[in-house]
C-alpha cells in the first residue's frame, strides 16, 4: 500500500538550487520534485498534503558530531539517545552521527556494540557512528578494515586528553596509515594535550581555579600546532584529516595552507565557535562553567575567521558537538578547579536556527547554510544523496522552515535534557515548522508526533570526496 503526501508551495532550497517546487513523497523517499503550479504538479494525487506556502521546503539537518550519554569526568552527558534526537528533530536534525568510544584495552568492537545498545529502538531519527580509537594496537588496526565494511568508516583520534582519549604521534601514524589503505576517514581533536596540562598544573598551582582559565590553558597555539602536526602526519600516511570542532584563527590557517597545497584536509566548527566566546567563560559567580568545551571558546575576533572560512571553504562543516552536562550536579563538579568541569556544551536543537539567523545576518547565503547543515556533511561520511539533499530517490527527511517566525532561545523551551541553555535569551529569525523522517512526521506544524524507535542506524559509504 503506497502512502503519498504531497508538499505544496514552498521554496526548495538545497546546497545546488533554490526553485519553487512540489514535492512528491512516497513510501519514505522523495519521488518528484514539479514546478508549482505545473501540469505535473496538478496532476498529483496523495493521502497528506503539506501547505509550506511562504515557507523553505530543505533536507533534515545532518549533525555529524554529537555525544549522547558519552561517560566523561566521572559522570555521562545528560542526554540519552531518546532525549537527544527528539531535540535534534525539534531542531530540524533529521540525522545525527555519534561516536561510540572504545576504551582503553577493550576492542573497538566491544565499544561499538555498547553504542548500538544504547541506540537501538530509542531514537526519534536516524542514526551513523563513528568510532573513536582510545588505544592504537595491532588488533584494532585490523578492526578498523572490518568497521569500515559495516559502515562505520570514520575514526577519531585525540591529541588532547592525556591518560583518557590520547593517542602519541606514532600511534597517530598507525591508525593514518591504516585508513589510507581502507578508505575510512581519520578525524582528530587537534590540541596539544601534553603542554596543555602542563598549563593546567601551572595555573591551578597558581589559584586560578575557575572557569576562564580553562580557555587561556587551553591556548590558541597549541590548537594551531597540533592542526600542522596532524596535517604533516596525514602527509606522511597519505591520509585524508577531518578536524573536528576548530575555533582558533590560527588553526583554520593551517588547514587553508593545507587545503592551497590539494590536500585532503577538512575542517569543522560548531555554533559555540561562531555565536559565544570567552567573555561567557567569564560570566560571574561560576556561570562560565556552562561553556566549558574543548577546544575551548575564544576571544569573539576569531569569529570573523571562522565565518570566512565558511565562506571560502576552508571549513566545509558546522556541526554541534553536542555533549550536554546539567549545570547543577554535573557541571559544579568543578567548583574549586576549572580542569575538573565536564567538558562540554548542549546545542543539537539549535544548530540549524542558529545558521539561518546567520543567513538573516549575511554572513553566508541561504544555499551555503543547507551545504554545511545537510549536504556536506552527508557527503563527507557517505550519505550522500540518501541523506542531505531533496531530490528523487533520497529519504524524505524533509523540513519546512518559517524564515520569518520569530523565537527567544531558552531552556524554558528546549527539549534537550539539560537545564540550562547556552544561548539563553537570544532571539533569532526562522523556525522550525514540520519535520519528516523518511517520510513520517515527527513534528507536524510544531506538535511532536515522533516516537522513539522510528530511527533507524544507517550503514555509511566512505568519504565522498575522496
Amino acid at each position: 500500500m503506497t502512502f503519498r503526501t504531497l508538499i505544496r508551495g514552498g521554496l526548495v532550497v538545497t546546497a545546488a538550487d533554490e526553485l519553487h517546487a512540489d514535492v512528491l513523497v512516497e513510501d519514505g523517499r522523495v519521488a518528484a520534485l514539479a514546478a508549482h503550479g505545473s501540469a505535473a504538479a496538478e496532476s498529483w494525487t496523495a493521502d497528506r498534503t503539506l501547505d509550506a506556502t511562504g515557507k523553505y521546503v530543505i533536507p533534515g539537518g545532518v549533525d555529524a558530531h554529537t555525544h549522547m550519554e558519552l561517560p566523561f569526568g566521572g559522570t555521562s552527558a545528560s542526554d540519552t539517545f531518546e532525549t537527544g534526537t527528539r531535540a535534534a528533530a525539534w531542531g530540524g536534525t533529521t540525522t545525527i552521527v555519534d561516536f561510540a568510544v572504545q576504551s582503553v584495552g577493550r576492542t573497538l568492537r566491544e565499544g561499538l556494540d555498547a553504542w548500538y545498545a544504547k541506540a537501538d529502538g530509542k531514537c526519534a531519527i536516524d542514526y551513523a557512528f563513528h568510532m573513536i580509537v582510545s588505544d592504537v594496537n595491532e588488533h584494532t588496526l585490523k578492526e578498523m578494515d572490518a568497521l569500515v565494511e559495516e559502515g562505520v568508516s570514520s575514526f577519531k583520534l585525540f591529541m588532547a586528553y592525556p591518560g583518557v582519549f590520547y593517542s602519541d604521534d606514532g600511534r597517530i601514524l598507525r591508525a593514518m596509515q591504516r585508513a589510507s589503505g581502507n578508505g575510512g576517514l581519520i578525524m582528530m581533536h587537534a590540541e596539544n594535550g601534553i603542554a596543555i596540562d602542563v598549563l593546567i598544573e601551572q595555573a591551578l598551582a597558581r589559584g586560578e581555579t575557575d572557569p576562564r582559565h580553562h580557555g587561556e590553558v587551553r591556548h590558541v597555539l597549541l590548537e594551531a600546532e597540533a592542526t600542522h602536526r596532524a596535517v604533516q602526519l596525514a602527509r606522511v600516511a597519505g591520509a585524508p584529516l577531518y578536524v573536528v570542532h576548530v575555533s582558533a584563527e590560527e588553526a583554520v590557517a593551517e588547514l587553508a595552507a593545507a587545503r592551497d597545497k590539494g590536500l585532503p584536509v577538512f575542517g569543522e566548527t560548531c555554533p559555540q565557535y561562531l555565536f559565544l566566546s570567552t567573555d561567557n567563560l567569564a560570566e560571574p559567580d561560576f556561570q562560565g562553567a556552562k561553556y566549558v568545551c574543548s577546544t575551548p571558546l575564544r576571544p569573539r575576533e576569531h569569529q570573523a575567521a571562522l565565518w570566512r572560512g565558511l565562506r571560502t571553504n576552508d571549513l566545509q562543516v558546522v556541526s554541534t558537538d553536542h555533549c550536554p552536562f546539567c549545570f547543577k550536579g554535573q557541571k559544579e563538579l568543578g567548583r574549586g578547579d576549572f580542569s575538573k568541569i565536564p567538558n562540554g556544551l548542549p546545542g543539537v536543537e539549535n544548530r540549524m536556527d542558529l545558521l539561518h539567523q546567520a543567513v538573516v545576518d549575511g554572513h553566508i547565503s541561504r544555499r551555503r547554510w543547507i551545504e554545511i547543515a545537510c549536504a556536506t556533511p552527508a557527503r563527507m561520511f557517505g550519505l550522500y544523496p540518501r541523506k542531505g539533499t531533496v531530490a528523487p530517490g533520497s529519504d524524505a527527511d524533509i523540513v519546512l522552515y518559517d524564515p520569518h517566525a520569530e523565537q527567544v532561545l531558552s531552556a524554558a523551551t528546549h527539549h534537550m535534557n539539560v537545564d540550562y541553555s547556552a544561548y539563553e535569551g537570544k532571539r533569532i529569525t526562522g523556525r522550525v515548522d514540520t519535520v519528516l523522517s523518511r517520510g513520517e512526521l515527527v513534528l507536524d506544524a510544531r506538535q511532536y508526533t515522533g516516537r522513539a524507535g522510528h530511527g533507524a542506524f544507517v550503514h555509511r559509504s566512505t568519504c565522498q570526496y575522496l
